[in-house]
């Protein structure tokens, strides 16, 4: 069986992540322009909801004009620095009990310096191979593309029902695996941003867990010991852009 993990709020909880770069972000502004308060206000304003143009109200709301160039400047450290995350209690255990009796891999969208630092905080390398962040392709080549399934398909001499796909987010972490003929887990972390989501019937995963301990569940090593997957294949995305 080869396991194929997303990352965010998959293997760790992007919250942390996001409280993580706040703080980097409010150390930067604190030693350049000697303004304070900025991780308490912008963890305000995110934990009440806010989800864009966070940057610009926090400094609003602390006195300093949002200037493009300024904010330009407060996203590069956001995404730049390195992550105070560690991977959830329950994943490190999943990945240890598994790397011994399968293989691991991950697949991960995001900005491609943000993500291979989330990749080295986590240690991913040590024990998943591919280690795939979609980026590396430029934007376009995020999932739902199926380029980044592909090259992780085509490392293995293994037919498509032997992988499956783990992940949380159901706009697009699971509908061109299941069309590639893969098993699918969502994972509905608790804190995780898109727990609440409610997913299409199409953009569904074949089974739901709330934490990767479910992996020993009786109804989830029946999926994974099945020879195919529990329905019908749905027609692939772009095929023809698959390996440009």
């Amino acid at each position: 069986m080869i396991i194929v993990f997303d990352m965010d709020d998959t293997l760790y909880l992007e919250l942390d992540f996001v409280r993580s770069g706040f703080r980097a972000v409010d150390h930067w502004l604190a030693a350049e322009f000697r303004v304070g308060g900025f991780f308490t206000t912008a963890w305000r304003l995110f934990e009440g909801g806010q989800r864009e143009r966070v940057f610009d109200a926090a400094l609003t709301g602390l006195g300093v004009a949002a200037e493009p160039r300024l904010i330009d400047e407060l996203v590069g450290v956001y995404r730049s620095h390195w992550p105070m995350i560690r991977l959830a209690p329950d994943a490190a255990r999943a990945l240890e009990r598994h790397a011994t009796r399968d293989r691991l891999a991950l697949l991960t969208d995001g900005y491609l310096l943000t993500q291979e630092r989330k990749i080295e905080a986590l240690e991913l390398r040590s024990c998943c191979d591919p280690v795939i962040a979609t980026d590396q392709w430029g934007r376009d080549y995020w999932k739902p593309h199926p380029r980044g399934f592909m090259a992780i398909q085509s490392r293995f001499d293994c037919p498509p029902a032997d992988f499956v796909y783990i992940g949380d987010n159901p706009s697009k972490d699971f509908l061109t695996p299941k069309a590639l003929g893969w098993k699918t887990i969502r994972i509905r972390r608790a804190g995780g941003l898109h727990a609440g989501q409610v997913a299409l019937p199409d953009h569904d995963a074949d089974l739901t867990i709330t934490t990767l301990d479910e992996l020993d569940r009786d109804d989830v090593q029946r999926l994974l010991a099945a020879r195919s997957r529990p329905q019908e294949r749905a027609s692939l995305p772009q095929p023809e852009e698959a390996l440009t």
